[in-house]
Parts: C-alpha cells; sequence; structure tokens
C-alpha cells in the first residue's frame, strides 16, 4: 500500500502541476490575443504581422500545455500499472449486475438524498433536475435547518438547537432523548466559563428543573461545580470542559433530528458502500473456491459464509433456527411455543407434522402449531 500511496501522491503533485501552468498559459494567450487587438486598432496596416506574430506565439504556449499534459499522462498510466499489478483479483466475480436491473429511479433518489444529507445542495438540485426525480422540497428545507444548527453548534453557538429541541420537546422525550437537557448543560457551562456566576445560577434555576427526575446526579455535579467557576479546569469537574462533549453534542444533535424525519443518522448509500467494501475479500475468497470447485451457490439472499462486521453497522438482530441451524427470513420466521422456546417456521411445521401435537425440542412441553406465535426482532 505504501507504494501506492507514493504514486498517488505524485500523481496529485503533478496534476497540481499541470493545472497551474495550463491556467498561466491561457492567461498569457488571453493577454496575447487582447495585445494584439490593440496594436491592431493603433496600426490596421500591419494586420497580417500581427496575425502572423500571434500564430507563431498560440502554437508555442498550447504545445507547452500539450507537452504538460503528455507528462502528467505517463505519471498516470504508471499508477494506473502498479493498481493492476497490486490488485490482480477480477472482482466481477463477486457481484450481480442483474441485482440493480430496472432499479435506475431508486438508485438515482438514494444518489439524490445523499447529496442532500451531506449538506451538497446546490448538487443535489442539479442531480435531480437532470434525473428528473420527484423528491419533496421540504426534505431539502429540513436538511437545510440541519446544517444551519449544526453550523451554529460548531461554533458553539447554542440558541437555535435550544429553540429546536424545544419545540421539539416532546417528540425528543417518547424517544428517550437526553439532546435537550445536553444543550442546557453546554449552556450553562458556557457561562461558567465567562464567570458569570449569577447568570449561571439563574439559568440552572430556571431549566434544569424540566429534567430533575432524569438527570438529578447531573444537575447535583452542574451546581457543585459552580463553586469552582473561577478554576473549572483543575476542579473534580473538568470534564465538564472536554471537546468531545462538543463532537458528541453535534452527532446527538444530528441522529435525534434525522430521526424525528423517520431517516437514519447514516447515509444508506455510505453505509452500503462501507459494508460491500468490508465484506468484498471475503466474497471474493468465497467466489473463487466455489469457482475452483465449480459450485453454485444457490441459496436466495443469504451469503454461505459470515461476513464480520463492526458491532455499529449491525442493524437487525439475525436468529438462527436451534433445530434446523438455519437463520430466519421473512418466508421463514422465527415463532415462540407456548413454553417460550423459539424455531422457526419451517421446523415448527416438521415437528408438528400438519397440526398434530408435539414436545418442544427443548423441554417437555407439548403443544400444536396454532399455538405457536411469530415473533420480530
Amino acid at each position: 500500500m505504501d507504494s501506492i500511496s507514493k504514486e498517488f501522491s505524485k500523481v496529485e503533485k503533478k496534476q497540481q502541476e499541470v493545472a497551474d501552468s495550463t491556467i498561466d498559459n491561457i492567461d498569457k494567450i488571453i493577454n496575447e490575443i487582447q495585445e494584439a487587438q490593440n496594436r491592431l486598432e493603433t496600426d490596421p496596416m500591419s494586420v497580417s504581422a500581427i496575425l502572423k506574430e500571434l500564430e507563431l506565439k498560440f502554437k508555442e504556449l498550447t504545445t507547452k500545455t500539450l507537452e504538460s499534459h503528455k507528462e502528467l499522462q505517463k505519471v498516470i498510466i504508471r499508477y494506473e500499472k502498479i493498481v493492476d499489478k497490486k490488485w490482480k483479483n477480477d472482482i466481477t466475480i463477486a457481484s450481480n449486475p442483474e441485482v440493480f436491473a430496472n432499479k435506475e429511479k431508486v438508485l438515482n433518489t438514494t444518489v439524490a438524498l445523499h447529496f442532500i444529507r451531506e449538506g451538497r445542495f446546490e448538487l443535489a438540485n442539479t442531480f435531480i433536475r437532470e434525473a428528473q426525480l420527484d423528491i419533496p422540497n421540504s426534505i431539502q428545507t429540513q436538511f437545510h435547518e440541519m446544517y444551519q444548527i449544526l453550523g451554529d453548534i460548531k461554533l458553539e453557538k447554542l440558541e437555535l438547537a435550544i429553540e429546536w429541541a424545544r419545540s421539539k420537546s416532546k417528540e425528543l422525550e417518547k424517544r428517550g432523548s437526553t439532546l435537550e437537557f445536553e444543550l442546557h448543560r453546554q449552556r450553562y457551562v458556557q457561562l461558567l466559563i465567562d464567570n458569570n456566576r449569577e447568570e449561571a445560577l439563574v439559568y440552572a434555576k430556571k431549566k434544569f428543573p424540566l429534567f430533575h427526575s432524569r438527570h438529578i446526579f447531573d444537575i447535583k455535579r452542574l451546581m457543585c461545580a459552580l463553586a469552582f467557576s473561577t478554576r473549572l479546569s483543575t476542579s473534580p469537574y473538568k470534564d465538564l470542559l472536554s471537546p468531545d462533549l462538543w463532537i458528541e453534542l453535534q452527532n446527538k444533535f444530528m441522529r435525534d433530528f434525522c430521526n424525528l424525519l423517520g431517516m437514519s443518522s447514516e447515509s444508506p448509500l455510505y453505509i452500503s458502500v462501507t459494508v460491500g467494501a468490508t465484506a468484498l475479500p471475503t466474497i471474493l475468497k468465497m467466489a473463487t473456491i466455489m469457482k475452483e470447485k465449480k459450485n453454485e451457490w444457490s441459496q436466495q439472499d443469504e451469503l454461505p459464509v459470515e461476513v464480520p462486521l463492526p458491532d455499529y453497522m449491525r442493524y437487525h438482530s439475525i436468529f438462527a433456527c436451534p433445530v434446523s441451524k438455519e437463520q430466519s427470513t421473512e418466508k421463514n420466521p422465527p415463532m415462540m411455543l407456548p413454553c417460550g422456546h423459539v424455531i422457526c417456521h419451517e421446523s415448527l411445521n416438521k415437528l408438528s407434522r400438519g397440526n398434530s401435537r408435539f414436545k418442544c425440542p427443548y423441554c417437555p412441553h407439548e403443544s400444536i402449531a396454532n399455538q405457536a406465535l411469530r415473533i420480530y426482532f
């Protein structure tokens, strides 16, 4: 990877040099044209000589530009060869081009929403217009608001964020969010940092009683910090000054804002690409082995190997039937027996042989298939 990084740095450096020289040559051409115009105005009789001189200058500058681009092309070709040498695997064997057949609109909508979520509103508008997508303007308006508030939080300005959280107080409380309290906490700490002890005390008396039932321990610490306001950085409450609290506040605000819109805090496109890239080595190895053994994997929507993913990318619990050892699916969902044990629907049908009584495979309790309930994780 070091060799690839070094070559890529060379490409970046050369690209910048070529861009600078190209712009410089274009400026020189523009200056030569303007100078020729001025000379023609003062000496119209010398038109032939002036144009001939301009032609020579033009050829000289365009030749320099083309030569610099050829040098850039050589660097790029060398980089491509190193990349090809490093990665010899054909990743197309791990893909299925039919998956996205006739789903261009879905893909384009996903891309457009990704641009909106990233705050690239001008790019999103252009893409939506060119792809002829029907995405409500209200979505962009809401994300405009989110990025405006988020920008203020990054600058440690909390007024807009506190006002938004107050207006959504009931919805946030239903979701168990602590955002509103944490915003008030940060505002209180700001007042302490500015040595506004009296104002901080008034602020605490006005705001903290609203959160007494859920945050009594935190409120006690904040009130005790008042006694150390002149030396908070060396006090037992110095953790209240941690820059990480501001970063956590930004992430929590973005997550809660998206949740109230019924959307995930992370872009689905970003997650999909990241998971795909993480799983690619495992899938490539599996596909290579199966190709060598001339085997095919016929089970749809399921891989014959487990793909290791970090915990923060695991969004759904997966149930594996203790009888068949297979993962549950929509067609083969988990079913809970009256005794509380859970097996998959297909295993339930095999055990009950229609609708006869059967014994639970894990305890002596007997039941019939109709008594089993489908459960959702």
